[in-house]
């Protein structure tokens, strides 16, 4: 394994309707320690979205998801949560929560090339 990134990463889900705990695949975060390395991206299927929930505010969750961001790269507008070290804001960024925006649990896996592997898990994965 010599030479290779161990890394994290969950799936960000949409939850429309949480009582009804349906949900899907909106966004990936992935995380390696060793590199110091976290990077999210997201794309939401709007028309899927209008299909499950058509009174979901879709603004409120652009807003959400840009606060993810805003956390995953450290910006000022990320807040405090933003100024914690990455290990931190990935655990934070991946914590269970009752909302609509909620994360799959942690997954773990290796990596010669931690962008390419990202790219390849968001394609599989969210679009």
């Amino acid at each position: 394994m010599r030479g290779k990134h161990l890394y994290d990463y969950a799936v960000i889900r949409v939850v429309p309707r949480v009582e009804r705990e349906e949900f899907f695949n909106a966004g990936l975060i992935m995380f390696c320690k060793r590199e110091g390395w976290l990077r999210m991206q997201w794309a939401v299927d709007e028309r899927k979205l209008a299909l499950c929930t058509p009174e979901f505010d879709i603004e409120c969750l652009y807003t959400n998801l840009r606060s993810f961001e805003h956390i995953c790269a450290g910006a000022e507008a990320g807040g405090p949560i933003a100024t914690l070290e990455i290990p931190e804001r990935f655990r934070w960024l991946t914590a269970v929560r009752s909302t609509t925006i909620q994360t799959s649990r942690p997954h773990a896996g290796f990596a010669d090339d931690l962008d390419a592997t990202f790219e390849r898990l968001f394609r599989e994965l969210v679009l």
